[in-house]
């Protein structure tokens, strides 16, 4: 399959997933800093319908990406339902029409499936992502630097290994545990799941989650 179909897919299936969650659920705090569920599910329509010209605007407003992108998603949570959000998702998956033509569909996916586990996770719902997707994540964030997610950086030196999943990083004896799900969200900075991981690495790896949240 296609990362292009692989994301079409997860796309329709993290909908399904996101239609069972209360009013409740979606007004509680996710585990992306400052972002509520609802603000987590406006910036995945932000990332498919949103125009160059306008995230342009709102990063000279914002001072910056970060401050663009919190600016985006708060906007249009505020304008949009939670309901409201996912019919739009489900119709811009198949056709987008702002910077999701163009962004690759390998890394959207890893943002999309990241973001589903900020929403379970801090909910403490255990995610039922199919394997195949977190191994594409996985394989897609340690496999080079992507300006919107460290991952590469937090896995330099590592040994990976999903206790979950066919799916392994790297050599030595530094070594990390943990489900595949969990090896996401910690890689992107997910401080949150720092005590879901396990071994000799896993002091190292928490050491650069934590400094880089700070930093950020």
């Amino acid at each position: 399959m296609s990362a292009r179909n692989l994301l079409q897919t997860n796309d329709a299936r993290f909908t399904s997933v996101a239609e069972t969650l209360s009013a409740t659920d979606w007004a509680a705090p996710s585990l992306c800093s400052e972002w509520t569920n609802h603000e987590v599910l406006a910036h995945l329509v932000v990332g498919y319908s949103c125009g160059m010209g306008s995230l342009v605007a709102h990063m000279y407003r914002g001072r910056g990406f970060d401050g663009a992108n919190t600016a985006l998603a708060r906007a249009y949570a505020a304008a949009g339902s939670p309901a409201r959000l996912l019919a739009q998702l489900r119709e811009l998956m198949h056709r987008p029409t702002g910077i999701g033509r163009y962004f690759p569909a390998r890394l959207l996916i890893g943002d999309h499936v990241t973001h589903e586990l900020d929403i379970l996770y801090a909910l403490g719902i255990e995610p039922r992502i199919p394997t195949d997707v977190l191994v594409a994540v996985l394989n897609a964030q340690v496999s080079f630097p992507n300006p919107f997610v460290p991952a590469y950086r937090n896995s330099r030196g590592l040994r990976l290994i999903a206790t979950d999943a066919d799916w392994f990083h790297g050599d030595g004896d530094q070594l990390v545990e943990g489900k595949a799900a969990e090896l996401i969200s910690v890689l992107g900075n997910r401080a949150a799941m720092l005590p879901r991981i396990r071994g000799a690495g896993a002091g190292i790896l928490a050491a650069r989650v934590l400094s880089r949240r700070t930093a950020g």
